[in-house]
């Protein structure tokens, strides 16, 4: 738990650096925000597929590796000066999110055959894991840190007519494994969330900060 003079220091920072969140993640930009930052937005377009792993905690890892330094190569090609003396430090958090069902790893759904498979036959009355990466780069000193988190989501029965409403919506499509714990008419079914909501949503608060202190090098 985090002291008073502890959220005062933090409150302090946040006017020291710069801050780029390198996701297209609409959750994420919402957990980012209720943590009290501003940030700017760049997109990393990489091709996750091409990079494999055999354990999840690798993967999500190595996508938030190759997404900041996608961003990264982008900067670079604006001709951005992110490493002079006299400018405050940018930091750079890049992110990922997969769903483990039954020790396989699940990205985004293909086609909504396979969304409506996850959700029915999978996730409806059982449950799924979630782990998920946060990375942060000190884009003026070129340190890099990250770590990952897990939690698990357990569902009430969810019935057919709301999988269909949700798949007609499109939205599991866009999301890892095709769970969207946040959405309205997801979130009714959700039974209890073993580790942080932050976490499955995509960005853990609390690795986030922590890793941002890292960053900027502040006990």
């Amino acid at each position: 738990m985090e002291t008073k003079g502890g959220r005062r220091r933090m409150s302090l920072l946040k006017s020291t650096f710069k801050l780029i969140l390198g996701s297209s993640s609409m959750a994420r930009r919402q957990i980012l925000s209720d943590m009290g930052y501003e940030f700017s937005i760049m997109t990393a377009d990489i091709d996750e597929k091409s990079i494999r792993k055999e354990k999840p905690e690798e993967l999500v890892m190595a996508l938030a590796e190759a997404k900041a330094d996608a961003v990264i190569s982008r900067l670079q090609a604006r001709h951005e000066e992110l490493s002079e003396s006299n400018s405050p430090p940018t930091l750079l958090i890049t992110a990922d999110t997969v769903v483990v069902y039954n020790g396989v790893i699940r990205e985004k759904p293909s086609n909504k055959d396979e969304a409506r498979k996850f959700v029915r036959a999978d996730y409806s009355g059982s449950h799924g894991s979630v782990v998920g990466s946060v990375l942060v780069t000190n884009l003026k000193t070129g340190y890099r840190n990250g770590g990952w988190e897990s939690a698990e989501v357990y569902f009430y029965e969810i019935p057919d007519h709301i999988i269909d409403s949700l798949i007609e919506d499109g939205v599991t499509l866009n999301v890892a494994g095709g769970l969207m714990l946040e959405h309205p008419l997801t979130l009714p079914f959700v039974d209890s969330v073993v580790g942080t909501v932050d976490c499955v949503m995509g960005l853990s608060k609390r690795l986030t900060e922590r890793l941002i202190r890292d960053a900027l090098q502040v006990p």
